[in-house]
C-alpha cells in the first residue's frame, strides 16, 4: 500500500496551493519542466499531423504534373516519328527545346522562363522550318526569313492554335505553379508557428494545472475544460492571430481548385497537346501556297536555288506525310497512376477541413482524457467547479485571462512575419485565379513583376474548354508592314489589300490546274 505523507510548510512553494502537501520545492521545480514537455506535446502531434498531410499532397501534385508533362513529351515524340519519320527526327530539338522550357517554368517561374515569349519563339521557329520545306526549291537569306517572321499574326499560318494554346498553357501553367507552391507554404508555416509559447507565465500556468493536484494527493483528478481553455487560449494567444490570414489562404487555395477543375485544367491542356500542335502543323501544310504567295507579294520574290533543279525528286517537296486520327487508345497510362479530378478531390476536403485549425486549437487539446467535465475537476486550487469566464481567442482578449499573465503589447515576431508570408501568397493565388503570375520574391528578387498572358473573370468563368469552343470575333490590329529590300529583286512591298486581291486572282487562276 503507497502512503502519502503530507508536511505542512508554510511559503516553500512557488507554484501549488500553500497549504498541505506531498511536493517539495525540488519536487515541483521537476513538474514544472516535466509540464512543459506535456503542454507542448498535444500541440506538436496535431500541427505534425497537418504538416505531413500537406507535405504528402504537394508530393503527390508534383509528380503528377512532372509525369504529365513528360507523357505528354513522349506522346508528341511517338506520334510524329511515325507521320514524319526522318523529317520529324532532324527537327526534333525544337520541340525537345519546347517542353524543356515548359518544365523550366514550372520548377522556376517567369524570372526563368517568359510563357509569352517562349511560346512566341517556338511557333516563329517552327514557321521558318516549315516554310523552308514547303518551298524546298527556293533559297532564302536569314533576313528574308525575317521578314516572313515579322508577318506572322497577319499571315496566320497556323489557324487560331497559337493563340488558344498560348491562352490554355499560361492560364493552367501559372495555375498548376501557384498551387502547388500554396500547397508545399501550408507544412512550412506550420511548423514555424506551432511551438507553444515556453514563457515564464505559460509554463506556470500548465504547471498548475496539470501537476499541482498531485501535490496535494488528488493523482487522478483532471483539470475543469474551461480551465483548460484559459491556459491554452493563454499560451496559443499568437497562434490565433494568425487564423484570419490562414482562412483566407485556405480559401484562395479552394477557389484556385476549382479553376484546376474547370478552365484551368492542366490535364486537358497537356494531354492532347499533341494533336493541337499536329492541328497547327496540317493547317500550314493545307495552306502553304497561300501563305507562301502572300509572302512572296510581302518579302519579294526569293532566288532559286539551283542544286534543287539538278536534283529534284518527289522526295525533295515538303512534308512527307500527315497526322492519322487522333485515337483515345493510344494516350499513354495516367500520370502518378492517378488524375487530376482525384486529387483535386481529395486535396479540397484536406484544405476545408484545415480552416480555423489556430484558433480551435485550443478545443481541440482540451478534450477526452486531457480533461474532466462537471464539478469533479481541478479548478486551479481545489476539486471543485471552474468559475471563471472562458476568454475569447487571440493576443488582444488575454489582457483579462484569469489564469495566464500574457503582455499583449508584444506580439510573436515570427508568427507576425508568417502572417504577412500568408497575405503575400493568398495575392499570388488571387491573380492565379484570373491566369496572371506574380513572380515570387526569391525569384525575382521582390520585383513585383508581372507575366503571362492573363484573363479578366468574366471570360475565364465563360470558358469552359476555350480549345473547342467557338471565339467571339474580335477587332482586328492594323499593323503597318514594312517591306525589306532584296538584293534579287527589285519590287517593294504593296499595299496589303491590294496583294490580297492580287493572291485572290491568282488563286482563282491556278486553282483548276493544281487540281
Amino acid at each position: 500500500v503507497k502512503v502519502l505523507y503530507y508536511i505542512k510548510w508554510g511559503n516553500h512553494l512557488k507554484v501549488c496551493p500553500q497549504g498541505f502537501s506531498c511536493c517539495t520545492l525540488e519536487m515541483e521545480e521537476k513538474l514544472s519542466q516535466q509540464s512543459r514537455t506535456d503542454l507542448k506535446a498535444p500541440v506538436h502531434q496535431l500541427s505534425s499531423n497537418l504538416q505531413n498531410t500537406f507535405t504528402q499532397r504537394t508530393r503527390h501534385f508534383d509528380q503528377f504534373f512532372r509525369e504529365l508533362l513528360s507523357n505528354a513529351e513522349k506522346s508528341l515524340n511517338d506520334m510524329f516519328v511515325r507521320t514524319y519519320g526522318l523529317m520529324y527526327v532532324k527537327n526534333a530539338e525544337l520541340f525537345k527545346h519546347f517542353f524543356s522550357e515548359l518544365r523550366r517554368y514550372y520548377s522556376h517561374g517567369s524570372n526563368a522562363v517568359n510563357l509569352d515569349d517562349m511560346l512566341a519563339d517556338f511557333w516563329t521557329d517552327l514557321l521558318e522550318r516549315m516554310f523552308r520545306l514547303v518551298n524546298v526549291q527556293h533559297e532564302f537569306s536569314d533576313s528574308y526569313m525575317e521578314c516572313v517572321s515579322r508577318h506572322m499574326e497577319q499571315l496566320k499560318p497556323f489557324g487560331d492554335v497559337p493563340r488558344k494554346l498560348r491562352l490554355q498553357l499560361t492560364r493552367s501553367f501559372i495555375a498548376v505553379r501557384t498551387f502547388t507552391h500554396g500547397l508545399a507554404l501550408m507544412p512550412e508555416v506550420v511548423g514555424k508557428v506551432s511551438t507553444v509559447s515556453s514563457s515564464p507565465s505559460c509554463v506556470r500556468a500548465a504547471m498548475k494545472m496539470l501537476y499541482c493536484p498531485y501535490c496535494s494527493g488528488q493523482v487522478a483528478l483532471k483539470p475543469c475544460k474551461n480551465y483548460c481553455l484559459n491556459v491554452m487560449r493563454g499560451c496559443l494567444a499568437n497562434q490565433a492571430d494568425l487564423d484570419t490570414e490562414w482562412n483566407n489562404f485556405l480559401d484562395a487555395m479552394l477557389g484556385l481548385a476549382e479553376r484546376l477543375e474547370g478552365p484551368f485544367n492542366f490535364e486537358s491542356v497537356m494531354d492532347p497537346i499533341d494533336v493541337k500542335i499536329s492541328d497547327a502543323i496540317m493547317n500550314m501544310q493545307e495552306n502553304s501556297i497561300q501563305v507562301s504567295m502572300k509572302v512572296f507579294q510581302g518579302c519579294g520574290q526569293p532566288k532559286l536555288n539551283e542544286a534543287f533543279r539538278t536534283r529534284r525528286s518527289p522526295k525533295d517537296s515538303g512534308f512527307p506525310g500527315r497526322f492519322r486520327p487522333y485515337s483515345p487508345d493510344a494516350r499513354p497510362t495516367t500520370a502518378a497512376g492517378t488524375s487530376l479530378d482525384r486529387l483535386l478531390t481529395d486535396v479540397k476536403k484536406k484544405l476545408k477541413h484545415a480552416k480555423k485549425f489556430w484558433s480551435t486549437l485550443p478545443d481541440t487539446v482540451c478534450v477526452g482524457e486531457r480533461i474532466a467535465i462537471g464539478n469533479e475537476c481541478w479548478n486551479g486550487t481545489a476539486k471543485s467547479r471552474y468559475e471563471s469566464v472562458v476568454i475569447g481567442n487571440g493576443l488582444a482578449n488575454q489582457v483579462s485571462n484569469p489564469d495566464v499573465e500574457v503582455d499583449i503589447t508584444k506580439p510573436d515576431m515570427v508568427i507576425r512575419r508568417q502572417i504577412a508570408v500568408l497575405k503575400e501568397m493568398t495575392s499570388r493565388l488571387k491573380a492565379a485565379y484570373i491566369g496572371t503570375d506574380i513572380s515570387f520574391v526569391n525569384e525575382d528578387a521582390g520585383s513585383g513583376e508581372e507575366s503571362g498572358s492573363g484573363c479578366d473573370s468574366p471570360p475565364c468563368d465563360s470558358d469552359g474548354d476555350i480549345y473547342f469552343s467557338t471565339p467571339a470575333p474580335a477587332k482586328p490590329r492594323v499593323i503597318k508592314i514594312q517591306a525589306d529590300k532584296q538584293p534579287s529583286s527589285g519590287t517593294r512591298l504593296a499595299p496589303f489589300s491590294l496583294a490580297l486581291a492580287v493572291t485572290a486572282l491568282l488563286l482563282a487562276l491556278l486553282t483548276p490546274h493544281m487540281r
